[in-house]
């Protein structure tokens, strides 16, 4: 029973950076693994093509920069504007409750296929 609870623990041990786990940040992931994957494969091919080991490398760690922090800024535009939208939604969703069955509702419905009412 104890080796079950050490295995919890360790699994829910993340990498911790700056009292923060980095696996629980969204699109950080997937930033470092496209900026990594991406800064080898260029610093790779420079190399390839003009065979100095060590503008090949300073080639490498750039792209790596600037994959991983546009992925990251792509990323995280994307899932503020989902979040945002999520939010609307719920809130849409909450006021619709409230409103079933009044006649506000029935107002609102009568404007909307009129087409006077943004939604």
């Amino acid at each position: 029973m104890d080796t079950n609870m050490e295995i919890d623990d360790e699994q829910d041990k993340g990498l911790m950076l700056f009292g923060r786990d980095v696996s629980k940040i969204p699109c950080f992931r997937n930033s470092l693994l496209y900026g990594i994957g991406g800064g080898l494969s260029f610093g790779l091919a420079r190399f390839m093509f003009t065979s100095q080991p060590l503008r090949s490398v300073n080639f490498a760690v750039y792209s790596f920069s600037f994959i991983t922090m546009a992925y990251w800024i792509h990323c995280r535009y994307d899932y503020s504007k989902k979040k945002f939208e999520m939010l609307r939604m719920q809130e849409l969703l909450r006021t619709n409750s409230l409103m079933e069955g009044t006649t506000e509702e029935e107002r609102i419905k009568s404007e909307i296929s009129l087409g006077t009412v943004d939604v």
